[in-house]
């Protein structure tokens, strides 16, 4: 008994200690993800990028205003000049210089219509980019969720094991006072110690396997992978779902199928801007400037303009070697494919629910059997234990007990995490997360 001590001591001192650290609910866990994961903070950042990018002057629905200037010099200039009297004059190396500085608008009036559908266009995209934030959260609370009730799981796990070895520790003990007495054989004494150190090796796999689903957790969390907390001893469960709501409200909710449809519509609208092409242009240009040039050797000496200058042009296109054709063709092939698209993910994400359903109905009837079961494991391993007490059956049937048992508590613990997995798919579906 002293070695069996022994062993529970050194599975105690591998355990870390997390006894007085307060639980964390799974919300607190969607909330911290929602902070610091970073494929949510990537997905905010573009989400980002496209509101900051819809604005008129992008649409080129504003005139654009620069200030220029240019200056030169020249040296060493043979000049030759003949007048309209006949006379001519020669200089040599002759010197130059001259400035030319302008503030200059320019603004498109009109473009077949493109500057507005454009920004149409914008507004679209920017909805999409938070239609797929939107979904990027929804993906990220499911794994979250997902990661958080597998830490449970592995929970419930170690403390079913826990419990048959407290089980088998009484069956230790049971076997050794009658082995001692004469009254058993010491093949069940050997056999009751073998099961003992299996369920202690089985404890300390269990516990690995807790420390790597909280590293797990906390990855999705943006933390410190050894950064210690504890979490619920249980599972809840769901039991209320209406198949009816949930098909009626999935094209609806469904960030894919929103995300798709946002994308027809932004193909509706470069459709319509490749037709502006067949449509002429009127640019407007205004400006007020300084030209400015030196030439000491010849006549005139200096020559200076200053004032403002206005003018217009108009485009007309005739003849685009077929690109406008070409384009607008492109764009008719794009928006097709994206309706294709379209209804390829609403088959899918209906698919998904369908699935989704199926599985929790059946997860939710295996979980009903399985706790009924899991009774009736309790009860025959506590009798197969008195029997053994007063010595009316074998160290076997006890193994067996404990063994069925603990495939009883491990089917249930698995019902409950898999009912889970199922009710947190039908919310995400449903952008309900």
């Amino acid at each position: 008994m002293k070695k069996i001590i022994l062993n529970l001591s050194i599975i105690v001192s591998l355990i870390p200690v997390t006894y007085g650290q307060k639980a964390i609910m799974a919300q607190d866990a969607v909330s911290i993800a929602l902070k610091y994961n970073y494929d949510i903070l990537i997905s905010r950042n573009s989400s980002s990028s496209d509101s900051v990018n819809n604005t008129p002057g992008n649409a080129g629905m504003l005139p654009t205003v620069a200030i220029n200037g240019s200056g030169s010099y020249s040296a060493a200039n043979n000049i030759r000049q003949k007048f309209s009297d006949g006379t001519s004059s020669t200089i040599i190396n002759a010197n130059s210089n001259s400035l030319d500085a302008n503030v200059g608008l320019n603004w498109t009036l009109f473009d077949g219509g493109k500057m507005f559908v454009t920004k149409r266009k914008l507004n679209e995209i920017q909805a999409l980019g938070e239609i797929q934030f939107r979904d990027r959260v929804l993906q990220t609370e499911y794994d979250v969720i997902l990661a958080y009730y597998d830490v449970v799981r592995q929970k419930q796990e170690l403390a079913s094991i826990n419990e048959v070895i407290t089980y088998n520790l009484e069956r230790v003990k049971i076997s050794q006072i009658a082995y001692d007495a004469g009254l058993s054989p010491k093949t069940n004494l050997l056999q009751a110690k073998i099961d003992l150190n299996v369920y202690q090796e089985n404890a300390i796999n269990q516990q690995t396997i807790i420390i790597a689903s909280k590293r797990t957790l906390n990855q999705l969390l943006g933390r410190n992978a050894d950064i210690q907390f504890d979490v619920l001893d249980s599972i809840p469960i769901n039991e209320l779902v209406d198949k009816k709501e949930l098909a009626q409200k999935l094209d609806s909710g469904n960030t894919s199928i929103l995300a798709y449809k946002k994308q027809v519509d932004v193909s509706k609208l470069s459709l319509k801007e490749m037709y502006t092409l067949l449509f002429p242009k009127i640019n407007f240009n205004a400006g007020y400037g300084l030209f400015q040039s030196n030439t000491p050797e010849s006549n005139p000496l200096r020559s200076r303009t200053i004032g403002p200058s206005f003018g217009g042009t108009i485009s007309i296109p005739i003849y685009q070697a077929g690109n406008a054709g070409r384009q607008i063709k492109t764009a008719k092939i794009q928006l097709q494919s994206d309706e294709y698209n379209l209804e390829s993910i609403k088959l899918q994400m209906n698919q998904q629910l369908q699935n989704a359903l199926t599985q929790f109905e059946n997860q939710l009837q295996l979980l009903r059997i399985e706790k009924d079961n899991a009774i009736l494991a309790k009860e025959n391993l506590e009798i197969s234990i008195q029997r053994l007490r007063y010595g009316q059956t074998t160290s076997l049937e006890v193994s067996l007990a404990e063994g069925s048992f603990v495939d009883s508590l491990t089917r249930l613990i698995n019902f409950e995490y898999n009912l889970k997995v199922a009710e947190t798919k039908l919310k995400q579906l449903l952008a309900r997360l």
